[in-house]
């Protein structure tokens, strides 16, 4: 919650002193590609296939042979980011072109956007090793440090645009020098605690090492699978680099606010369960793997759902209470907020895919996702190409939305088939408790939604409004949820019997 707070600090720091132009837009395309390539190989592929790994070595292995593991994984990986990063920095204007194509290669945004990757394309080998050792902590049940450590991203952002911008002739250059910065903090910060587990590895490279091998081998189906989402949402710039200036910064604006429950909600169930659900399929408890995959597929019903219905009704008010100040204009609003609902349709679908694909990389079956998520992503490309004609930037969230929810559904199909998912008694039952508290919620919307001045008023009276109306909202349904009989300790995470 607390980065995530932050995140939007820092987001209207960069729309107020930046807005939505070339800057912009060159800088989020340099940002996305690392971050990208950090999802697909850190918190998407390498921790999936590293975590079930380490589970097993945790139950069924020594502490020397596991710290064994610990060293020559991160040797091995950090070697391995070494050399993409250097090709990375090398190859920077083939990967602007690339990532982004409708950049002019003769024009401000492409150049910017270049010297800009070069600075930020780093980020991905500090942030991996992060990734790593954040997993190992949570897998020995530290959850609070790795959950703490994007705070450094945004305060080195805050610390680069107030401090770093105004020395620069080109101020939107202290974005990148920023991320790079943030790399280096997040990665330091984990070594205390390591070494308080005495986990803080000495790097040794052996990629023939029994364990790191059968990492390796889970990683490479891995690391189309699990990183559906990001794909879809690359797929979302590349086109978006043809449409009109600021079409980039009004998706990723957009993106940020989805990004909100999504890192709550989402981030902090898969973060719970990968190694909840690895440490049941290590001890071979099914029963107890089947009950916690349905305990997390209710908290995303009862969360997920009213998120996005917030989303899409706030959808304005929240893009003009924090974006809509100086060099981010009504325009900017306006623009975001189409492609924010979206979006926001398919919250619940990037929230179910996050806890669904634990459920297959837990039992070490990477294939099954990556089958998956080819045809996730082969239909939001055919979906993009046909919506942005006639939705322009709108067309591509509504795409992306739309693919989550091919992958959601097909996962959560696959896993009932194959038996290692059975749903427990009473979901109809709290289906439509579910259902009954968003409607009470939705009546709400509906009564308020009388025009309001939103562009009008200053940012006082906008926080206070929003702020109240938000209040009201979660108010209502936690009452109406209680109502209905739902209760948090109904959800728990818990041991099955054997």
């Amino acid at each position: 919650m607390i980065s995530r707070v932050l995140g939007f600090v820092r987001d209207m720091v960069i729309a107020r002193f930046f807005g939505a132009g070339e800057g912009t837009d060159a800088f989020f395309v340099a940002f996305k590609i690392p971050n990208f390539m950090r999802r697909l190989f850190a918190e998407g592929a390498f921790l999936q296939a590293f975590v079930p790994v380490l589970s097993e070595y945790k139950e069924n292995k020594s502490f020397d042979t596991l710290k064994e593991l610990v060293e020559k994984t991160a040797g091995t990986l950090a070697a391995v980011l070494f050399l993409i990063t250097l090709l990375g920095v090398i190859g920077a204007p083939i990967l602007i072109f690339m990532f982004a194509p409708g950049f002019d290669s003769d024009g401000p945004r492409h150049e910017l956007a270049v010297d800009m990757l070069r600075l930020t394309f780093p980020y991905l080998f500090f942030i991996s090793l992060t990734a790593m050792a954040g997993g190992l902590l949570n897998t020995f049940g530290k959850f609070v440090v790795p959950a703490i450590t994007p705070v450094f991203l945004n305060l080195s952002f805050l610390v680069a645009i107030f401090w770093l911008s105004p020395l620069l002739d080109e101020p939107v250059m202290a974005l990148a020098w920023g991320v790079l910065l943030a790399g280096a903090v997040q990665l330091a910060f984990q070594f205390p605690y390591l070494a308080k587990l005495g986990l803080m590895p000495r790097l040794k490279f052996d990629r023939d090492h029994k364990g790191v091998k059968k990492i390796m081998n889970l990683m490479l189906p891995a690391l189309f699978g699990v990183s559906v989402t990001q794909i879809n949402l690359l797929v979302d710039t590349l086109l978006a680099s043809f449409l009109v200036t600021g079409s980039v910064s009004w998706l990723y604006f957009s993106d940020r606010l989805v990004e909100f429950p999504l890192g709550i909600f989402g981030i902090a169930l898969a973060t719970v369960i990968l190694p909840t659900l690895s440490k049941s399929h290590a001890a071979e408890r099914h029963d107890e793997f089947s009950a916690n995959l349905d305990s997390g597929l209710r908290w995303v019903i009862l969360l997920g759902v009213p998120a996005a219905v917030g989303l899409f009704f706030l959808a304005q008010p929240m893009l003009t209470t924090l974006f809509q100040y100086d060099a981010f204009t009504t325009h900017d609003v306006d623009m975001a907020s189409l492609s924010l609902m979206a979006y926001a349709i398919g919250l619940p679908a990037f929230i179910l895919v996050k806890v669904l694909v634990p459920g297959f990389t837990s039992r070490q079956d990477m294939k099954t996702p990556v089958r998956i998520g080819v045809i996730a992503v082969v239909s939001n490309l055919l979906m993009s190409v046909t919506l942005v004609y006639f939705y322009q930037h709108a067309g591509l969230a509504l795409a992306t939305s739309l693919a989550a929810f091919i992958n959601a559904g097909l996962l959560f199909a696959t896993l009932i088939k194959t038996g290692a998912y059975v749903p427990q008694p009473g979901w109809l039952l709290f289906l439509i408790k579910v259902l009954v508290a968003n409607l009470v919620v939705g009546l709400v919307y509906y009564y308020d939604a009388a025009t309001v001045q939103w562009y009008e008023w200053g940012a006082f009276d906008r926080a206070i409004n929003l702020a109240g109306e938000i209040v009201v909202v979660v108010l209502v349904y936690v009452i109406s949820a209680l109502a209905v009989g739902i209760r948090p300790s109904h959800l728990m995470f818990k041991r099955a019997s054997t």
